[in-house]
Order: structure tokens, then sequence, then C-alpha cells
């Protein structure tokens, strides 16, 4: 499975803004977002703002990178239902 991410702007209620876009095999997988100064110990980590399919978790979970956040996604792609 390969994933592609691609960066874009999401307008969000807060400053975070910077985001990127998950693709596994061509298919939007998740929407990450790298959190702002506003979230305190968090800033600078990456929050999953919007997963599907198998992505899609009961509690969003935050990031220390994007690597971090490949190897998650890539985990919940490959767990047999």
């Amino acid at each position: 499975m390969i994933l592609n991410l691609q960066p874009v702007q999401v307008a969000t209620n807060s400053d975070d803004a910077e985001s990127q876009l998950v693709f596994a095999d061509g298919f939007l997988v998740a929407v990450l977002v790298r959190l702002s100064d506003q979230h305190g110990l968090d800033a600078g980590k990456w929050f999953l703002e919007a997963g599907f399919g198998p992505v899609e978790p009961v509690c969003p979970p935050v990031f220390p990178d994007l690597g971090a956040a490949r190897n998650w996604i890539l985990r919940q792609l490959t767990v047999d239902p």
C-alpha cells in the first residue's frame, strides 16, 4: 500500500491551517492538521482532523510528527475487520 501526502490549507475555527491530505492507493483516507501555538504542549503536533473508512477513529489521535501519523494510518488500513 502506498501513502501519498499532499499539503493543503484547511479552513478551521482556529489558527490550525497547515494540513495534509492523506491518500492510500489514490483514495482519500485522512486529513491531518498541524496544531498551532494555541494548543500549548501539543503545538507542532499533528491531529487527525478527519479519517475515512478504517481510519475513522472513535477518539481522534494526536501524533508527534508526520511519520508517526503515517505509521498509524498504515496500521489502521492493514488491520483485518
